[in-house]
């Protein structure tokens, strides 16, 4: 067991909150959560591959995770009328590695989307790399990895 700062319980309740503020539709609330410097990544075919120079199927950093933010809130996300509702399961949290400052966490997920009357499911696993700062725990990367990410996947126009 790693021994680190932050419990693994804190851990939990972050990533439930996170999880929460989704499902709520609460996504300046979940956008508040990253930091300045952030990544929100769900990478294609390979999990392990460099986005910076491979193809991914979302890659943003923070001003594209504002902008998607802007676009569900507004209404703008086409690919969003009529709004997805989901919920998101997340089980088997792990710390992996305290590096002093920043922790890396691992985490199962399933998530059930409905949309226009049609319900599906995504599972995979999700790695966070989340900073203390000060009182508050701030995610500096969202991994995402999708077990289907090399199969043809719908509309992800929601936040996974």
């Amino acid at each position: 067991m790693i021994k680190t700062k932050i419990d693994l319980q804190q851990i939990e309740a972050f990533l439930y909150q996170e999880a929460r503020y989704i499902n709520e539709n609460k996504l300046v609330e979940w956008l508040e959560l990253f930091t300045d410097d952030c990544k929100y990544w769900v990478p294609c075919n390979d999990n392990d591959i460099d986005p910076e120079t491979h193809v991914s199927i979302i890659y943003d950093d923070r001003k594209r995770l504002e902008e998607r933010v802007w676009r569900l809130e507004t209404g703008l996300a086409y690919g969003q009328q009529p709004q997805s509702k989901t919920r998101h399961l997340i089980t088997n949290v792990e710390i992996l590695e305290d590096q002093g400052d920043e922790m890396i966490v691992s985490s199962n997920f399933m998530l059930v989307e409905l949309r226009r009357g049609e319900q599906t499911m995504y599972a995979g696993r999700n790695v966070h790399h989340i900073r203390l700062g000060g009182n508050n725990l701030k995610i500096s990367l969202k991994k995402i990895e999708l077990l289907n990410n090399n199969e043809p996947l719908g509309n992800l126009s929601f936040i996974l």
